[in-house]
């Protein structure tokens, strides 16, 4: 230094600096250091720079004035600092030679300038608006002059003139200009040119956001207070970046996880290569994901055991992953990193606190300056954590965001087999529950290295601090390691077998509210209820397990850095006389012990959130991992053949290990050809189409199909948009063919009756539509799609007679919409099968026979004998039943057959299910003449119906179904906590309280005794009361560790007792709820609160109640004991409290919002997934897969536009309030210099490492309000769901009817009339009939007349509006639900089975003896199936009796009527999707088993009623016909007319 300022300028002069109350720096070091510094920085930092400029272009910004001046400002610095360059050569001529320095620093710093310059237009060109470089470097350069600024002013005035003037001049020119170029560096430019936030709507200002707006998070300022003013909505929320929408994000992560699925695949061919010379060709028809496909034999498996451990090699989805987000993260680490060093700064600069206070005659300013420095670090760190968090918390948004699309994908492509093995719930289990372990664990995941980083540096500075005893702390901190270990290891494997339970109970409600209705008609909820209960039990029991180590945990946790402190301050005074214990080394200690505290608690955590996440982990991959379906086991280029569909030597299986279901299957289908496939139920008719579709395992042979598909499933797959989207399902919207398809689909008389026209919303799986309905809405989505091959499973069973007639003309058949297509139609109806071009019969998985209808019957094989049983033999020859029915024709016009078609009910909703009927046999002739003359009424689309579009229905008085799920606004209110309070119990809540304000005073009784302890140092009488010192000391700390274990233990008990009783209001009430309810509700929204809402009450609201009074006790007593040492310190509490609270509640009312608008968004994401993956199939068929994957990140990125402000929320409050705590720091500190005199060391070290803790808890305290407001939401939903009205009480117990009731069976309806919902018309309307015990009455309608409604009044489903229904005498209406359901006994349309065992399925409470169930099997015919299968009764039947044909599905459901055996029976059109002979049989059991009984048949083929006593014939919810069958026929009346349409009479 002295060559560069020479001898006459010394470099440091200590008495100038430290050792004087005005203090001052010599010009040397001014000149040096202070110049050189922001240089330094600016030289250092620009290449880095530079090159990431060079990589990231947003495009260049308009020169703006403000750039101007930024320009010129800089060009001016350096001309100013040049002067002083020239001036220093000009004096060098005249003489005055100075020291190298003065030639040295301008030119540097000129040199600089232009550097700043340069970057102010390159930054412009590369679109940066507001650079944190430039903003550094100026503030650097600013607080370096400001030294300079103030000694030059101090040597002026002490010499009476300025000795250097130019260089005077030219330095306040400098520090001017600099000044200057830090207030313009604080506003920011335009947005580049052509930058998308110019097009985005509502753009997020974060990139548009300046340097310091973003170091504070300042831009979110605007949202907290548009929050704090009013509720946010959806359209307040910002767009989501680019970088992290799922545009972006699941691509990248694909990307990884197929290179990793490349490596694992190559690496296991290389050593299976290696074993044996050729692999095995892979058979099957998947591409294996994971492990290997192909079957080897014996021997080789041998050689491949040897071996399998090079083998088997997974792919790793985790070094995707870290490929995918890893870079981004490691800034967030590079923040922490700092972060860390910086928090080890605090305690040194209290270490010079305190012995400052202990010296006399020191200068005053120094206690200022280390406050002041005490503040600026700690507002260092908090920007820097609050950075390091952000970078975390994007990170784990972004990997949700690509985990979610990754399963959305996979879903769409896995085998059938893989499906299988993973139930709807779990896969959307996958979604929601482990994606988001993914997330919370990345916020956490720093902590694996920066714990023991922490950990070290903290021993360090303790080692220098207490020497060796910190050993002894150190080693009761490794003994509590293990204990917390052992806790966190417990604590998970309860917590696995916790999910197991609650995926069961979800799973278990999910079935239960499916099938909600049945369950009501049964009268068999008190079984189910049961069911959940004790499932709700083990999962309680479990949970409360979970609690005990928790609080042990707790214990642990807060008692740790007490008796750390404890046995380190026992040790150190007792291994040496000498050694004393001062407040220095006392409370510097303490402060380290607390910085020590938060790594030492966190490792176990994230140690057991990384095993969580592995788990979890393990569970995506495997999905993952999944075998999918081969894209090319269906050839579908094939050009060559006139075939459209050919099929040889097909061999087909489910699943490679089931046996196979299709055998030796060769088929050929000309092009534009009609094939039926007939059979017995369960012969593999569905199967064939899947595999057609390829859905199935191909174990041999080839298929190919010419051309699109379009597939009609079985049961029509409905999605929740509107019915016309369900239509079009993608196609652009054509008028006139739009027209078209629904007039061939016979829809057009229904939307007239929907509320919206074909702008209804249909709810989830088509709930507000008939299963006709939902039949033709498949069908006219089919025929719209325009494709060239038609695969229809089944399509005609769910319409009634006369619509399949009509479809089956118009549509299907010869003359039909889709002639010239080649059709493949599955049918049990036999009336068709004469028109169609080729019938395949199939029997067993195999075909039996093929060809003609003719030639079928010449062959006289299984077909014609099939046929023989069901048709009318005669009719076939018979020509004037076709002249009548040519007539027929012309007299009934277009719009008298409009009539006949399916009216639907006025009242959508309910659930008029799956017409699954085989048609009565039409008469049909095979003569060209009848063709001809039919074909005259089928022009194509009639125009003239349709001549004006519905113009008429103007969609704003579309009524939505179903309500949008309401997001509670504004505050929660009190009610909601004292609710919670009530359910926790009020006796018990007070006690809580009180043992938390204990715990907290015996805290503050250790540490106060700790600081008169350390003050006995000051007067030496440290030697005589040592032992009582320690002995008090330990006391003090043992109690606070017991009381917290006590409290914890409470509340514990207590939010078990809650979490109880608030699940069992809900399910009791639930259970209890009106049919009414579930039909216009979500079922998502119901498993929603079971689910999402009991899982907060059960985990995440104990948690938070135990943070938030633990932090609001430690914040009160920092308060305490800061005022209660300096008591001036009360008059900084006020505004700093009144900022605090403003802040905070700016932010809860945000954050609330925020976090409501989060849920609501993300519930659609789910549903939506659900709803793919119950229609992958017909998605796949139609090769909508990836619209639908779009349509999937769409609900994505909605759901992560809430949250990813919210995560801001969190770290704008962060800064803030840590900002008050640091002012509490820097007043703490300020009071205890002013007053140095009256105090003592002590109180004051006592006083400031208080405050330095406060920062933690004021800010998890506002963390834990939030949380606890929008946690206690649960509760307040819960509350909502669990007061809903009400059905009437299922058992009244004095008007309870004799257990032998109904005896005779007579029924009665008075002047009865019944409506859906209130404000709705009414279905019936004064209906009055009488029924004597064991008629049987037929009743018959068109859709929509209230044939249905009339079996929900017997059941009091729906209750009367007027008039009465009584059953032998007894009053209906009076009677417990439970006791007149019990008595009735129904075959519903749709066949619901629950998962469990089939004998569960038959009887749920045991009542019957297992002969019973036999003898019931036997008559339902279900006897063979049952005790050929190996598990007998036991048989389990999966979600929904998937694993059952729907014929056995209605199957069971006749054998569980056969079992109830009640007097009163009402069948409603149970005979669905059954081939003739199983309906034969349901038939004559029902006439043999319920002889005596009443019977109600809600027919739609009239001949299975002709021989009932009576035939009620309803119209538009009245008795239009009520007689016996033959006087109704020869009345001529609507009942002829329908007898006559079904061809049973002349």
């Amino acid at each position: 230094m002295e060559r560069l300022c020479g001898p006459e300028l010394p470099f440091w002069v200590a008495n100038e600096t430290l050792h004087t109350d005005r203090p001052d720096l010599p010009e040397c070091f001014q000149l040096s250091v202070l110049s050189w510094l922001p240089c330094i920085y600016l030289w250092a930092v620009c290449p880095i720079y530079l090159f990431y400029l060079k990589r990231n272009n947003r495009g260049y910004i308009m020169m703006s004035i403000k750039n101007r001046f930024k320009t010129v400002f800089g060009l001016l610095l350096w001309i100013v600092c040049w002067i002083d360059l020239f001036y220093t050569f000009h004096e060098l001529r005249h003489g005055h030679s100075q020291p190298p320095i003065y030639f040295v620093t301008p030119l540097v710093l000129g040199m600089t300038m232009l550097l700043a310059t340069f970057l102010i237009q390159f930054e412009r060109l590369r679109g940066v608006q507001s650079s944190g470089v430039l903003f550094i470097f100026w503030f650097l350069s600013v607080l370096c002059a400001i030294v300079p600024f103030r000694s030059k002013i101090l040597q002026a005035s002490s010499q009476s003139e300025v000795t250097d003037k130019l260089r005077f001049t030219t330095f306040y020119f400098y520090f001017t200009l600099v000044v200057c170029e830090l207030i313009l560096c604080c506003f920011n430019e335009k947005p580049p040119l052509f930058s998308n936030v110019v097009t985005d709507p509502n753009p997020c200002p974060e990139t548009t956001a300046g340097f310091l707006s973003r170091m504070t998070f300042w831009w979110f300022t605007s949202m907290a207070i548009k929050g704090y003013k009013m509720p946010l909505e959806a359209k307040d929320l910002w767009s989501l970046n680019q970088r992290d929408s799922s545009k972006a994000m699941v691509p990248t992560l694909l990307k990884e996880w197929e290179k990793e699925q490349a490596k694992a695949k190559s690496e296991q061919n290389q050593a299976s290569q290696a074993v044996y010379s050729k692999p095995q060709p892979s058979t099957t028809n998947h591409v294996t994901g994971g492990v290997g496909g192909g079957e080897s034999s014996p021997e080789e498996v041998e050689v491949l055991l040897s071996n399998q451990k090079a083998a088997s090699r997974q792919p790793s989805f985790l070094r995707a992953l870290i490929k995918a987000f890893g870079p981004y993260f490691l800034i967030g680490s590079g923040f922490k990193l700092l972060q860390d060093l910086i928090t080890f700064v605090n305690p040194q600069l209290l270490r010079m606190l305190i012995s400052f206070t202990k010296q006399k005659g020191v200068p005053d300013w120094w206690g200022y300056t280390l406050a002041f420095l005490m503040f600026f670090t700690a507002f260092l760190q908090t920007l820097i954590l609050h950075h390091h968090f952000q970078y975390c918390f994007v990170t784990g948004m972004n990997v949700r965001t690509a985990v979610i699309g990754a399963i959305y994908r996979k879903a769409l492509a896995i085998t059938n087999a893989a499906k299988r093995s993973t139930t709807v719930g779990e896969v959307v289990n996958l979604m929601s529950v482990d994606a988001q372990r993914f997330m919370d664990l990345t916020t956490f995941l720093n902590m694996l290295w920066s714990a023991p980083f922490q950990i070290m540096l903290a021993l360090f500075f303790l080692w220098q601090n207490l020497g060796a005893s910190v050993l002894a702390g150190v080693a009761v901190m490794i003994m509590l390691i293990p204990f917390n270990a052992v806790i966190a290891m417990k604590t998970r494997a309860y917590q696995v077998e916790q999910m197991q339970y609650k995926d069961s109970r979800i799973k278990l409600m999910n079935e239960i509210l499916n099938g909600i209705k049945v369950l009501k008609l049964y009268a068999w909820e008190d079984s189910f209820k049961e069911k959940v209960l004790a499932i709700r039990q083990k999962e309680l029991n479990v949970l409360r397990k979970t609690a005990y180590l928790g609080a042990l945990s707790t214990m642990a946790w807060t008692s740790a850095p007490f008796l750390v402190a404890l046995t380190t301050f026992a040790v150190y005074v007792y291994v040496d006389e000498t050694h004393v214990l001062d407040a220095e080394k006392a409370f510097v200690s303490l402060s380290l012990f607390n910085i020590l505290r938060f790594p030492l608690n966190m490792l176990p955590q994230v140690i057991s959130s990384i095993v969580q996440a592995s788990v979890s982990l393990k569970r995506v991959q495997g999905f993952l991992s999944h075998d999918e379906l081969d894209p090319n086991s269906v050839d579908r280029k094939n050009t060559a053949t006139e075939y459209s569909v050919t099929v040889v030597n097909g061999k087909f299986t489910w699943a490679k290990e089931d046996p196979p279901v299709l055998h030796n299957i060769n088929m050929m289908v000309p092009q534009g050809s009609l094939l039926a496939v007939v059979g017995h139920v369960g012969c593999g008719k569905s199967s064939l189409i899947s595999a057609l579709l390829g859905e199935m395992e191909k174990l041999e042979g080839d298929i190919s199909i010419r051309g699109s598909v379009a597939y009609v499933p079985q049961q029509a797959w409905i999605q929740n948009a509107t019915l016309r989207d369900n239509i079009l399902f993608g196609k652009p919207y054509n008028e006139q063919k739009y027209r078209c398809v629904l007039e061939a689909c016979a829809l057009t008389p229904d939307l007239e009756v929907l509320p919206g026209g074909d702008m209804t919303e249909i709810g989830e799986k088509g709930i507000n539509l008939s299963g006709g309905q939902r039949q033709r809405v498949s069908l006219a989505r089919a025929l719209y799609s325009d494709a060239d091959v038609y695969l229809l499973d089944d399509p005609l069973s769910a319409v009634d007679a006369h619509v399949s007639k009509h479809i089956f003309d118009n549509l299907i058949g010869p003359e039909g919409v889709l002639k010239g297509k080649t059709r493949i139609l599955v049918t049990h109806g036999i009336s068709f099968l004469p028109q169609v071009d080729n019938i395949m019969v199939m029997v067993e998985g195999r075909v039996s026979e093929m060809g003609s209808y003719q030639e079928l019957l010449k062959q006289n094989g299984a077909f014609a004998e099939f046929l023989r049983n069901y048709t009318l033999e005669d009719i076939i020859e018979e020509d004037e039943a076709t002249e009548d029915l040519i007539e027929d024709e012309q007299m009934f016009p277009d719009d008298a057959l409009s009539n006949h078609i399916d009216m639907v009910d006025s009242e959508p909703v309910i659930n008029e299910a799956k017409r699954n009927f085989i048609r009565q046999i039409s008469i049909i002739s095979a003569d060209g003449e009848g063709t001809r003359s039919r074909s005259v009424r089928r022009h194509g689309c009639s125009q003239r119906k349709h001549g004006e579009p519905q113009e008429k229905k103007k969609p704003h008085e579309m009524e939505k179904l179903i309500q949008a799920e309401t997001a509670e606004t504004g505050r929660v209110k009190t009610k909601v906590y004292l609710e919670y309070a009530k359910a926790v119990g009020p006796l018990l809540s007070v006690v809580i309280c009180l043992l938390y304000g204990c715990q907290s005073g015996a805290a503050i009784g250790a540490n106060i005794w700790l600081s008169q302890w350390t003050n006995d140092a000051t007067r030496n009488q440290t030697k005589e009361n040592v032992n009582m010192r320690v002995g008090v000391y330990a006391a003090l700390g043992i109690a606070q560790g017991i009381l917290v274990l006590i409290s914890s233990f409470t509340l514990a008990m207590g939010n078990m007792s809650a979490a109880r009783k608030l699940h069992h209001n809900l399910l009791t009430n639930k259970l209890h709820t009106p049919q009414s309810f579930f039909d216009t509700t979500p079922i998502g929204r119901i498993i929603n609160r079971f689910s999402k809402d009991i899982y907060v009450i059960d985990e995440a609201l104990p948690a938070t109640v135990l943070m938030f009074l633990g932090t609001f006790f430690v914040s009160l007593s920092t308060m305490i004991v800061i005022i209660s040492s300096t008591p001036i310190f009360a008059v900084v509490i006020a505004p700093l409290a009144f900022i605090y609270i403003f802040v905070q509640r700016f932010y809860v009312a945000t954050s609330r919002q925020l976090k409501r608008l989060e849920s609501v968004s993300r519930s659609p994401i789910y549903s939506h997934f659900s709803e793919t993956i119950t229609g992958s199939s017909v998605i796949r068929a139609y090769g909508r897969h990836s619209a639908f994957v779009l349509m999937s990140d769409m609900k994505v990125d909605e759901n992560q536009k809430s949250y990813y402000p919210s995560i801001v929320s969190n770290r704008w409050l962060g800064v803030r309030i840590e900002f008050i705590g640091n002012c509490i720091v820097l007043f703490a500190a300020l009071f205890a210099v002013t007053g140095k005199e009256s105090l003592n060391p002590g109180l004051v070290g006592l006083s400031v490492s208080y405050a330095l803790q406060v920062t933690m808890s004021l800010n998890w305290m506002v963390r834990m309000t939030s949380d606890l407001e929008s946690n206690i939401v649960a509760v307040e939903r819960v509350k909502e769901y669990s007061e809903t009205k009400t059905e009437a009480p299922w058992d009244v117990e004095d008007k309870k009817p004799l257990p032998e009731w109904p005896m005779e069976g007579n029924v009665q309806f008075y002047n009865y009339s019944v409506r859906y919902r209130e404000g709705l018309d009414l279905v019936l309307k004064n209906l009055t009939l009488d029924i004597k015990g064991g008629e049987k009455i037929g009743i018959v309608g068109r859709t929509g007349a209230g044939k249905s409604s009339m079996t929900l009044c017997l059941f009091r489903l729906l209750e009367a509006a007027a008039g009465e229904i009584t059953i032998d005498k007894v009053k209906i209406a009076e009677i417990g639900l439970h006791d007149l359901r019990s008595k009735l006994t129904i075959i519903p349309q749709e066949p619901v089975l629950f998962s469990g065992t089939l004998r569960m399925n038959l009887d749920p409470f045991e009542k019957y003896s297992d002969e019973e169930v036999w003898k019931a099997l036997e008559h339902s015919d279900l006897h063979k199936f049952v005790s050929n299968h190996p598990a007998k009764l036991e048989l389990e039947c999966s979600e929904g009796g998937e694993n059952l044909s729907v014929g056995q599905r209605q199957l069971v459901c006749l054998a569980r009527a056969l079992l109830r055996k009640t007097k009163i029976l009402i069948l409603d059109e149970a005979t669905a999707a059954i081939d003739l002979e199983t309906d034969d049989l349901i038939q004559s059991t029902i006439r043999t088993q319920f002889e005596n009984c009443t019977v109600f048949t809600i027919a739609h083929r009239l001949n299975t009623i002709m021989d009932y006593t009576r035939v009620l014939v309803l119209d538009k919810g009245q008795i239009a016909e009520f007689d016996t069958p033959t006087n109704l026929i020869s009345q001529r009346g609507i009942f002829y007319g329908m007898a006559k349409d079904a061809g049973l009479v002349q």
